[in-house]
């Protein structure tokens, strides 16, 4: 990377008895207190499947399950089980000491009062007996299985001051995570529903086992520091659609405690600090209008998130106490209902807040509790909330919300599924009016004269394991049940006209035309670009790259008159990057079927093209190029198919890699 990264030491707090200073002036504090173990503030849980309760709320343990994720595959090695990181003898432990903490606590200093000669354990100490001041051991001691991952840092930093290489360097690293944790689930879910069964028992949750994978293997990010504010790679408006994904990247700590913080237990200065809180609005105390927001402690609610009892402060509660005392920022996640995710749920950061006030008052289950009044950060990019609403508004009646700057709400005129809005309130540019509109990539005839063109499967519900087009893909299929691209290859064959299934197939995903709502726009930056109005997976089917496919003699003429040409040959090979699991499998080999010849043509969109053409370039693009063949089996003229990268939020630019400089004309490949 060529420069280092200044981590700011927030361990040396400043004295409680000081007006807020500083986090980087140090003193000297007596050693650290010990406080009971709090029951965390809970969120809602996803709702693909039951989450387990975590058994520690600081550093949550899961079952260690590395899934047989390639059993199929004749490219990459199979993959181990491993055994369950816990015993139930442990968990009774656990227990007993928790149910004996509970009993001392309330009842100890009632018998001091009336016999006198009990003994009164500290509230602060997590001991179940009393300690002596002296270096002695409890005869009782309850050994844990031993880790086969590194702890949480206790160690409190922030990191200041980086340079646009390290902001490149920790955005790749952030996104390469993602698309490793994005397969490993999509992966794993695949490997459990063949062992079990599809109709057996609840769904697989993929994005634990890639989760508990990820971690037995290091690639947890930002566990040897614990980081107050901004996540280095993590930006503004980055959503999630698992609460493990925060996990994994760093971004929050906890599994289902909606407060990240760093216990007294670990504090050098013996008090507890929040790092980030998430607000999902399933709190009936809390209130939310986007900058500013009263945030509720945790404590006193039953299993059904009702208000039982009052809340104390201690755990989280204290810990954004004093975070406000110290003017420490606070990251801030928040959590909405989207119908189109797999948990029925997203969540998206939003940026760093400060706590301005704390109180106790009354809720309205007539119990008390502590309340939090945070405050945005100025200067911050817009919250990723405020433009999921506004892009939500924008489906809805983009007139209203915009009565000026739209040229057409449809240039496609309705050729394609969903319209393709065209928008420039910059200025009086027309330019994407003036040509056709092409759907699909116009081939030369004797391109479909090649090849075994009129054979099919015989499938007639959908393609299963084992049928004709499945080992024309080298026995596995390009795509899940969910029509996102399992991993790259170098061309995925679909069903044609020749099969017999339906156009629901799994198999024939991009010939289902578009399926999100895409915006050309005039940009000040790159000219004309395209984004979308909803939220995009990652790893899904966006729309094909349509141009008129011309030969190399056709090419050359073409450009003798000076006009540019797309060349396919030319574009990144991002599909190699989508499922790649060599962080994983030392051993990982990259598929290699079916191997593609030389893509000797180019395609002109001078006067014919679709809304792909208008997509901007860039070095680190969010969309990747996938070659497809579906109505012709000739690998010489492959559909170019573009498919996500990552999750890309609505109102978000789409990006490819167009290449390096074109070997024909030595110019760059842009049409525009």
């Amino acid at each position: 990377m060529g420069s280092f990264v200044p981590f700011q030491d927030l361990n040396l707090s400043p004295s409680p008895s000081q007006s807020p200073v500083s986090a980087n002036d140090a003193f000297l504090t007596p050693p650290p207190l010990l406080i009971p173990k709090i029951e965390p503030k809970l969120e809602p849980l996803d709702s693909l499947a039951e989450t387990p309760q975590p058994q520690d709320s600081q550093d949550t343990l899961f079952p260690d399950f590395t899934p047989n994720i390639f059993s199929n595959s004749e490219h990459t090695p199979h993959s181990q089980s491993s055994a369950l990181s816990s015993s139930s003898e442990d968990n009774v432990y656990s227990e007993f000491h928790r149910v004996s903490e509970l009993f001392r606590t309330a009842f100890a200093k009632r018998l001091q009062e009336q016999y006198g000669d009990v003994s009164v354990l500290d509230p602060d100490s997590r001991a179940i007996v009393p300690v002596n001041e002296e270096n002695s051991l409890s005869s009782v001691v309850v050994t844990r299985p031993p880790r086969r991952y590194p702890k949480r840092s206790s160690e409190l930093v922030r990191v200041t001051a980086l340079g646009i290489e390290d902001q490149r360097y920790f955005r790749d690293v952030f996104r390469r995570t993602r698309m490793l944790y994005d397969a490993l689930r999509i992966f794993s879910v695949l490997d459990e529903e063949k062992r079990r069964g599809e109709s057996l028992g609840r769904r697989a949750r993929g994005d634990l086992l890639a989760a508990s994978v990820m971690r037995d293997r290091g690639l947890w990010l930002n566990r040897d520091k614990r980081i107050v504010g901004s996540i280095p790679g993590v930006e503004v408006g980055d959503l999630f659609f698992f609460r493990m994904e925060l996990c994994v990247v760093g971004l929050h700590g906890q599994v289902q405690a909606g407060i990240d913080y760093l216990p007294a237990s670990q504090s050098s200065n013996g008090q507890p600090i929040a790092t980030s809180i998430i607000v999902s609005g399933g709190y009936e105390d809390d209130e939310d209008s986007g900058d500013m927001i009263v945030y509720t402690g945790h404590g006193g609610q039953d299993k059904f998130s009702r208000q039982c009892m009052h809340q104390k402060l201690e755990g989280g509660n204290l810990a954004l106490e004093r975070s406000m005392h110290y003017g420490i920022e606070v990251r801030v996640i928040r959590g909405f209902k989207y119908a189109g995710s797999f948990t029925n749920k997203i969540y998206v950061y939003d940026g760093l807040y400060k706590i301005h006030d704390c109180w106790f008052d009354v809720g309205k289950s007539g119990f008390g509790v502590y309340k939090y009044k945070l405050l945005r950060i100025d200067g911050q990019p817009e919250m990723g909330s405020s433009i999921l609403r506004f892009a939500q508004s924008l489906r809805v009646s983009p007139l209203s919300v915009r009565p000026r700057g739209y040229l057409s709400l449809d240039i496609s005129n309705k050729k394609e599924n969903m319209p393709v809005m065209l928008f420039n309130d910059i200025d009086k540019d027309h330019d994407p009016l003036c040509y056709e509109y092409l759907v699909r990539t116009v081939f030369p005839p004797f391109a479909f004269n090649h090849g075994s063109s009129g054979t099919g499967c015989d499938c007639v519900s959908g393609c299963t394991d084992g049928c004709f087009c499945s080992m024309k893909n080298g026995g596995e299929f390009a795509y899940d049940q969910n029509g996102f691209l399992l991993r790259g290859k170098p061309a995925v064959f679909e069903c044609g006209a020749f099969c017999k299934c339906p156009p629901s197939c799994r198999n024939r995903v991009t010939q289902r035309g578009l399926r999100n709502r895409l915006e050309v726009f005039r940009s000040r930056e790159t000219g004309w670009g395209v984004r979308s109005l909803d939220l995009i997976h990652a790893g899904a089917f966006i729309c094909e790259y349509a141009g008129i496919v011309l030969t190399r003699e056709q090419a050359e003429v073409f450009t003798m008159n000076g006009d540019s040409l797309i060349y396919p040959s030319r574009f990144s090979q991002k599909w190699a990057e989508w499922g790649d699991l060599s962080q994983i499998y030392p051993d990982y080999v990259r598929p290699s079927y079916p191997s593609l010849p030389p893509l000797d043509f180019a395609m002109d969109v001078s006067r014919m093209r679709n809304v792909a053409c208008y997509m901007s370039h860039s070095l680190t693009p969010n969309v990747l190029v996938q070659f497809v063949l579906h109505d012709h089996n000739n690998l010489m003229f492959p559909h170019l198919m573009l498919f996500a990268m990552e999750n890309i939020p609505p109102l978000t630019e789409l990006s490819l890699d167009y290449g390096v400089a074109d070997e024909w004309t030595g110019k760059l490949s842009i049409c525009i």
